[in-house]
């Protein structure tokens, strides 16, 4: 494969994860933002502002911060490459200690090299669905709350006698007409 088909390759990979990218999606996610910390910043959705606002990770520690006090000890201020993705690697780890689940966040690079911001707004929104555990505003649908179930031993082994249609069905099967190992009459 030649380097400019790589090439290609790579950027319409690129396109397609920047076209699940929603402007919408990413001003509300701002808008919570802005909230929790009380920081005032622009809130517009457009993918070159929101990476710009969040790429050094300095708002999304103090978001982890206004979650969870203390949770991440010291916020670098440095605009070096290392530090700042050194807070965005903090986030990530303190929206896991909040209850994010692990495929709903991000690598570092998705934001700090602006690689998947899609991945990013993901993670910010399945944050901002736990805001209500920490008595914070939260966004995004309300999380669904467990339903546990008791079953007495009779109902439990009231199935075994049930045969589920997904095994199928023989009604009216028969072995007329098979010819499954006879010989073969000439």
């Amino acid at each position: 494969m030649s380097r400019a088909t790589k090439s290609g390759l790579a950027a319409e990979a690129q396109s397609k994860v920047e076209a699940k990218y929603n402007e919408d999606q990413a001003a509300e996610c701002l808008e919570w933002i802005a909230t929790i910390t009380g920081q005032d910043f622009d809130k517009s959705g457009a993918a070159d502002n929101f990476y710009e606002v969040l790429k050094d990770g300095q708002l999304l520690c103090e978001v982890i911060n206004a979650l969870k006090p203390g949770q991440i000890k010291k916020i670098q201020k440095s605009s070096m490459a290392f530090k700042c993705m050194e807070n965005i690697n903090q986030f990530v780890d303190g929206a896991k200690a909040c209850g994010v689940p692990s495929q709903e966040t991000f690598q570092t690079v998705d934001l700090w090299e602006r690689q998947n911001l899609n991945s990013v707004v993901i993670c910010i929104q399945s944050l901002g669905r736990k805001g209500a555990q920490f008595d914070k505003p939260s966004i995004g649908p309300k999380e669904a709350e467990k339903n546990v179930r008791q079953f007495s031993e009779e109902q439990l082994r009231a199935s075994d006698t049930v045969i589920s249609l997904q095994y199928g069905s023989n009604k009216g099967a028969n072995q007329a007409g098979m010819s499954f190992g006879n010989t073969r009459h000439m």
